[in-house]
């Protein structure tokens, strides 16, 4: 049995290998290649590759199951495509979200042949684009018994903070109507982008509820991201779409969130669903993740963002966000990672999985 050092100082170096990697989403090949290749030599995992998905998994017959799992894809970088070490500090893209927490993971499975607790590490594609894409939910959709366990932790990017479940995301039309007219008459016809002035308003003076749950707090938010209207310049336009995110709290169902939405823009002629992501409870009652509280020192927050835990909460799974790098630099030209997040979060897990002493 080959057992690599579970050394975490070489850390940096490894998460500088997987950003020199290319792999922006639906380009994951060379780097799933590049970690099942690693793997290979892990004899104490079963890996199965599904597409460019693989999943590693311990099968010790212990009492319970964690799930360890990151996204090897990136957003297109921003002219900071080369991974680049100066000191303690490695820039690149995909270094915060989420190559470092897939480094870390990596690090763990090869280094730690007999956990206390089996442990299945999951290195899914396709997470920055759409939901159809996921590898994720492609794992749970096509092989759901690869990726079952009793609790899962995602190591996106917290700043080695923990991240309990997460917020839900609505895209939803607002849509006004009107009547056509030649703009020199335009009393003759009706604005739908004038008529759209006290939608606009509501969105703009919009009071996002702040929820506390299980001492996670959660605060909703509603913006418009994107507008249409008109068919020339020299026309009243008829038909007014505006485009708006909502990001809703965990103790509501889209469905309710969207009910709220409706109500508040009811001078709107129609608001129409165009997507939704469910919200994720914080889970932070389960034995593992309490575990996981106690090894990171107690402190813990709610996301504010969406993430893949909510794939597992739909599942019944309890999961939480753990992980290197700061969340504000991801998909900017000013991506990074510390290694002194990269040590706290492997001797977080490392300590997890491996039990008292």
């Amino acid at each position: 049995m080959l057992i690599a050092t579970p050394n975490p100082a070489d850390l940096l170096g490894l998460t500088a290998d997987l950003v020199a990697i290319p792999s922006v989403s639906y380009e994951e090949k060379p780097i799933t290649d590049h970690i099942e290749k690693l793997l290979a030599g892990a004899d104490w995992l079963d890996v199965v590759r599904v597409g460019n998905n693989l999943v590693a998994r311990t099968n010790l017959g212990r009492s319970s199951r964690i799930i360890l799992a990151g996204h090897t894809d990136t957003v297109p970088p921003n002219h900071n495509e080369t991974a680049r070490i100066e000191g303690d500090t490695l820039w690149g893209i995909g270094s915060a979200d989420m190559k470092g927490g897939v480094a870390t993971i990596l690090r763990l499975a090869l280094s730690v042949p007999r956990p206390a607790i089996d442990v299945t590490y999951v290195f899914y594609a396709c997470e920055e684009v759409t939901t159809g894409d996921n590898g994720l939910e492609l794992l749970f959709e096509t092989r759901p018994e690869l990726v079952a366990g009793d609790a899962a932790l995602l190591a996106e990017p917290t700043a080695a903070l923990v991240e309990a479940g997460c917020q839900g995301i609505l895209q939803m039309d607002v849509i006004t109507k009107g009547r056509r007219a030649h703009t020199a008459r335009g009393w003759l016809g009706s604005n739908a982008l004038h008529r759209m002035a006290p939608v606009i308003d509501a969105v703009a003076n919009y009071e996002g509820r702040r929820v506390v749950i299980d001492g996670c707090a959660f605060r909703e938010g509603l913006q418009g991201v994107r507008m249409t209207a008109g068919v020339a310049d020299n026309v009243v336009p008829d038909l007014a779409v505006l485009r708006v995110n909502h990001r809703f709290a965990p103790d509501r169902t889209y469905e309710q969130a969207a009910a709220s939405i409706r109500e508040l823009l009811s001078a709107a002629d129609e608001v129409l669903l165009v997507e939704y992501a469910a919200a994720a409870p914080p889970g932070l009652d389960h034995p593992l993740l309490q575990s996981l509280l106690k090894e990171a020192g107690g402190t813990y927050t709610g996301k504010l963002g969406w993430t893949d835990v909510s794939r597992f909460a739909a599942r019944g799974i309890p999961a939480v966000n753990f992980g290197p790098g700061d969340p504000v630099v991801a998909h900017t030209a000013q991506e990074h990672v510390t290694r002194s997040d990269l040590d706290r979060v492997y001797s977080v897990i490392h300590n997890l999985i491996c039990g008292p002493g």
